[in-house]
This record gives C-alpha cells, sequence and structure tokens, in this order.
C-alpha cells in the first residue's frame, strides 16, 4: 500500500516545498498544498483536488493503492481533513497533552490546555484549516454551537460532513464519518477526552449537517453500517 509518506517523498523529489517537517507521513496543510499544485501543473482531473486517488499516484509514478482508512469502505474518496482527523485518534487530553497541544496550534490558533478546556471545536478548526488553508470559518470556532453556521448545508449524510449537537449546558461538534438508522459515527476530540469514533444520536444534531464552501459538493451518501464504538450523550 502506499502511504502518506511515499506521496510526500515523491513530491519532494519532485521539488515541491513541503515545509520544514519535510516528509513527516502526516497529511497537512502543506501537502494538501503541494498535492493541489502537483495536480494543477500536471492537468489531472481529479473529482476534489488536494486529494491522492490513483490518478495522482500514477502521475507521481507511485504504485498500488493509497492506504486506506480505517472504517472507510474501499474506493471512498477520502477528504483532506478527514485524513488529517483519523491520523490523531487516539490522541489523549492529558496522556498525550503537549502533542496535542502543539498540533491544536499549528494553524496558527488554539483554545489552550485541551486538559483544562472543551476543545472540540479548536480539533474541527485545525484539521479544517490546515486542509482547507483558504476555507472561512466561524467568528468563534472553539463555541461549537458556532459550526452551525460553517460552510454551506448539505442534505445528505456525507463522509467528512460537520456536525453539530446539543448536549446539557452546550454543545458539541465533530465529523461524520458513518451512521446507522439511530446514530451518527463522530470523529472527535474531546471525546471520552480523547480523539475518538463516537456514536452519537442523530436526534441532537442541532441544524443540518454543513460541508466547506471551498470544496466541492459531495453527491454519495454513506450507507448504513454498525461500528463497533461508545454511545455518547454528554461530552463535557
Amino acid at each position: 500500500m502506499t502511504t502518506t509518506l511515499d506521496v510526500q517523498r515523491a513530491l519532494i523529489a519532485l521539488g515541491y516545498d513541503l515545509g520544514p517537517t519535510g516528509a513527516d507521513g502526516i497529511p497537512g496543510r502543506r501537502t494538501t498544498a503541494a498535492v493541489r499544485q502537483f495536480q494543477a501543473d500536471r492537468g489531472l482531473a481529479v473529482k476534489w483536488p488536494g486529494t491522492i486517488g490513483p490518478i495522482t499516484l500514477a502521475a507521481l509514478g507511485l504504485s498500488g493503492d493509497a492506504a486506506p482508512e480505517p472504517g472507510v469502505p474501499a474506493g471512498e474518496v477520502v477528504p483532506p481533513w478527514i485524513a488529517i482527523a483519523r491520523a490523531k485518534i487516539g490522541q489523549h487530553e492529558k496522556i498525550h497533552n503537549k502533542t496535542l497541544r502543539d498540533w491544536l496550534k499549528s494553524d496558527g490558533h488554539t483554545l489552550g490546555d485541551p486538559a483544562k478546556l472543551p476543545w472540540c471545536g479548536d480539533f474541527v478548526e485545525t484539521c479544517l484549516a490546515l486542509a482547507l488553508p483558504d476555507e472561512p470559518l466561524p467568528g468563534n470556532p472553539y463555541w461549537a454551537l458556532n459550526w452551525r453556521q460553517f460552510g454551506r448545508p448539505i442534505d445528505i449524510v456525507a463522509l467528512g460532513a460537520v456536525a453539530a449537537f446539543v448536549r446539557p449546558g452546550g454543545g458539541h461538534v465533530g465529523f461524520v464519518v458513518g451512521h446507522d438508522r439511530s446514530y451518527f459515527h463522530v470523529l472527535g476530540g474531546n471525546q471520552t477526552n480523547a480523539v475518538t469514533i463516537t456514536k452519537i444520536a442523530k436526534d441532537r444534531l442541532s441544524g443540518p449537517l454543513r460541508w466547506p464552501s471551498s470544496y466541492a459538493l459531495p453527491t454519495e451518501a454513506l450507507p448504513y453500517r454498525d461500528i463497533d464504538a461508545t454511545v455518547s450523550t454528554n461530552e463535557a
């Protein structure tokens, strides 16, 4: 399987700038920008610029499919902000505090210490800011319910959709990566104090699902599927 690290090394060999960290295996802002520029330079007809699929891999001289994301059906296009988010699964606000804090401020902004503050909005903001540097973000992205005004509404359950939920005393925000009849499968931060995929009841959704305004609208809805994940009722 071809990895992000393989793609980064190929881009660097072709003269593309990935920043001071170079090939680090993390699909961040610089990698997305370099992939997008490479695709434009080569005139590649890709569905979502900045994403890595068979056409881009072939143009880079890399064989094989891109390494699949956990829980994502084969052949499904993974938006770049979801690739970034999935790379952080398992990061805990206390156990990995320094690593998580450094990453949350890597986009130039942060709420603060995730061990002391509700950081679900900070997580969503960082993923989107790194993946889509030109995307307008909410005025206060750290207040979860402000994401109800993000981007544009969509009427299908799509991989990578932003979902804002109500909870006692506040809200929560994360990315949809799946669903079943009763629950959204949400990839987010501050879920049991870590980056996890958890189930959240659909009747807690506040407003429609949202999608970045600077990215092509999704056309395919996620099918129902069951996953082994905890049901969350309050992410405070």
